[in-house]
């Protein structure tokens, strides 16, 4: 065990401590698999945790990824999961983080999109404030950690449904330019596919495709591979923005908290990237919002994914959830008080 500033600890862990964790890798123990690697849950030191198998990394860059390694060791915010060491003596990194017991935002996406469970507006917004927050700490480091990947898998949910910020795989310290691109199709920045020079400004834009799939319940990139900015932008042009929501939440007819958001996506969104707001302004923005009367006024009732049955414990709801049989009125009336707000 190795400590970094602050008095953190980092382990760097056996080749035999992480096959005995992993059951020698097991199929069994695999808890996720994406395009960065694939992570195992575990028990090292009595404690669970997860183990992600990276993808190779160079022999000449195992230094770096070392030295990077320890810079994010020594991040500590409730909202993001935390590192506690890692294993080189294997052909591909192993990165030792916390567990997380729950699903991951896409999880609870896919359960909304199905009417499997009802996500009120205040959740949605707690949860975007949270992993905003996250991000802008990573961003307000002496070393600027810039993420690289977010997306809605890569935001875990922990007890409560708070959000923790996961993944760090394509992950950069300062800003740097990429040898090939990093990330996910659908939440790329245009900005950083002109010259894969990894900036704070991507992981907002990035950040803003999640708002969206928050307020609309829609993929990043549909079934025709039309992205979901696009559809947006065109929205906005010809007044259909309501439409575009998912009606849940216009159901709550909270439409000036809504029309909020979606301006504060719409500058997430900016090109160029140097229009969009800092991480901080961001989470400040959604943070009031989701503090906001219209919110605070509906509930959000329990959750349940695939046998987890939890009930919301963020502070942003405070009364029973309220049906309406108004939701026409708001989908005419609010529609027109959208378009003239967007068309000043």
């Amino acid at each position: 065990m190795m400590k970094v500033e602050g008095n953190v600890a980092f382990t760097l862990y056996e080749r035999e401590q992480i096959e005995a964790a992993t059951n020698n890798f097991n199929k069994e123990n695999i808890i996720g698999e994406g395009g960065q690697g694939t992570v195992y849950k575990a028990v090292l030191d009595g404690i669970a945790v997860a183990i992600k198998r990276c993808k190779e990394v160079d022999e000449s860059r195992k230094m770096d990824f070392l030295q990077e390694l320890v810079i994010l060791c020594r991040v500590n915010h409730p909202n993001i999961v935390k590192i506690l060491g890692c294993c080189l003596q294997f052909e591909a990194p192993m990165l030792i983080s916390e567990f997380v017991q729950n699903k991951t935002l896409q999880e609870l996406l896919e359960h909304q999109r199905s009417r499997r469970c009802l996500v009120t507006l205040g959740t949605r917004l707690r949860i975007a404030a949270e992993s905003a927050d996250a991000l802008a700490h990573l961003h307000s480091l002496p070393h600027p950690i810039l993420h690289g990947d977010v997306k809605p898998a890569n935001i875990l949910l922990g007890e409560g449904w708070v959000a923790k910020v996961s993944d760090f795989g394509c992950s950069t310290i300062d800003e740097k330019t990429q040898p090939v691109p990093k990330g996910t199709p659908g939440y790329f920045d245009p900005d950083y596919l002109l010259e894969y020079q990894l900036t704070a400004k991507n992981d907002v834009y990035s950040f803003g495709v999640i708002l969206l799939e928050l307020l609309t319940g829609k993929r990043p990139l549909s079934k025709e591979r039309k992205c979901l900015t696009s559809t947006f932008q065109e929205a906005m042009a010809d007044g259909t923005l309501l439409d575009l929501m998912d009606s849940d939440i216009v159901f709550e007819g909270s439409i000036r908290v809504i029309h909020q958001i979606t301006l504060l996506t719409s500058q997430c969104l900016a090109f160029p990237g140097s229009m969009r707001p800092t991480m901080r302004q961001v989470a400040e923005e959604l943070r009031r919002l989701a503090l906001s009367d219209e919110v605070q006024q509906f509930q959000q009732p329990p959750l349940v994914l695939d046998g987890l049955i939890l009930t919301e414990m963020g502070n942003t709801t405070s009364s029973q959830y309220i049906t309406s049989n108004t939701s026409s009125v708001y989908s005419l009336d609010n529609n027109a008080i959208l378009s003239t707000e967007f068309a000043r």
